[in-house]
């Protein structure tokens, strides 16, 4: 039996809506992850995250196993002891550091320089499933091979034979029956390849599925070819996962072909940046013209930032450098992206998923 499970309650045309079932409870999908790379949501406790509708977070296998060290997390009561989240946790598997650090790429692994101090670091298919079993995630992913956007037909295939075969040594490598490994689909921007891949990496029989090397420099069209050619080749009682896609357009497509799960550090990055996403249009709160501004940053949303203070006073404490603007923004852009999944699942069960998706579209477009 799977530890983790995924069941459907509505379905409109390709959309669908389900209760994703983990040892730490059950998720509601489609759902967004916040990404918790060391441990935590930047500038959030879990407090926060638990206020603004999170149900599942994500943290980072790469960054964990070099500080503090997944033996660390695991004799501090593995990551939800550590995190003092008591909700699911998914953890990549290190994967996304290929296109971030360019590691030396061998059948065997991966082999980095440290982040933090320049050691030679090896990652092989076997050590991510043992490093996150130690780390006692709900979800583990198997290591892969994404190759950035565009990249040759070549190299795309080349990765995308490697990541199943990797996939077949982290399935062998599996130890704790109590957690969950799910699979990741590679092909890069090529149909036929995304489709070979699922049918790859399904075939093998994981409980979920990562659709892995998005979200990286593609265009929409693309992305939704991708998604077009891989989503058929899964099973439909199985979680499919768009990785590191966070975007309200890219997520609303992905749901529409059928996604259930998404993570990104969009929302939370941008509100360090000042960009606070809205439902007329995403807006700069560092511009002059907000000085003055006694209006909320969104009128129908309901989290701090716009229940209790104006925009002029987010743009003072912006820039004056005052941290409390990262949070209140950060808090403002994970309630308006849970929202947008919320949403999402009432207009699927409802039947009326395409006009939600046209709505919330024509809306940040000014329409």
């Amino acid at each position: 039996m799977n530890a983790v499970t995924w069941e459907v309650e509505g379905i409109d045309n390709r959309a669908r809506r389900g209760t994703m079932v983990t040892p730490h409870g059950p998720v509601q999908t489609p759902n967004f992850m916040p990404v918790g790379t060391r441990g935590t949501v930047k500038t959030m406790d879990v407090e926060d995250l638990a206020t603004v509708g999170t149900e599942i977070v994500l943290a980072n296998t790469y960054h964990l196993m070099l500080r503090p060290g997944e033996d660390v997390v695991s004799q501090l009561g593995e990551l939800h002891g550590f995190m003092a989240w008591d909700g699911p946790i998914l953890t990549d598997s290190g994967g996304y550091q290929v296109l971030s650090l360019k590691p030396a790429i061998s059948e065997e692994g991966l082999v980095f320089r440290s982040a933090y101090d320049g050691a030679r670091v090896g990652l092989t298919p076997e050590r991510a499933v043992a490093v996150q079993e130690t780390l006692g995630s709900d979800i583990a992913m198997v290591l892969d091979v994404p190759v950035p956007l565009p990249s040759s037909r070549a190299d795309a295939e080349a990765a995308m034979h490697q990541t199943t075969r990797w996939a077949e040594r982290a399935l062998a490598a599996k130890r704790r029956d109590d957690r969950a490994l799910f699979g990741i689909v590679q092909g890069g921007a090529e149909p036929d390849l995304r489709e070979q891949s699922a049918k790859d990496i399904a075939a093998l029989g994981f409980p979920g599925y990562g659709i892995g090397g998005l979200a990286v420099g593609e265009s929409p069209a693309e992305r939704d070819r991708a998604l077009d050619a891989a989503i058929p080749q899964l099973p439909k009682h199985a979680v499919r996962y768009v990785m590191g896609l966070g975007d309200t357009e890219g997520i609303l497509a992905a749901v529409e072909r059928g996604v259930d799960l998404f993570d990104c550090v969009i929302p939370t990055r941008l509100a360090r940046h000042g960009k606070a996403l809205t439902r007329t249009g995403d807006i700069s709160i560092k511009r002059a013209e907000w000085i003055r501004d006694q209006e909320p940053l969104d009128h129908a949303c309901t989290c701090l930032a716009c229940l209790r203070h104006s925009r002029g006073y987010l743009r003072h404490l912006y820039t004056t450098g005052e941290s409390l603007a990262h949070r209140l923004l950060t808090l403002h852009n994970l309630t308006y992206t849970l929202d947008l999944l919320r949403g999402a699942r009432e207009a699927i069960t409802e039947g009326r998923f395409a006009a939600y998706h046209r709505g919330i579209v024509q809306a940040r477009m000014g329409g």
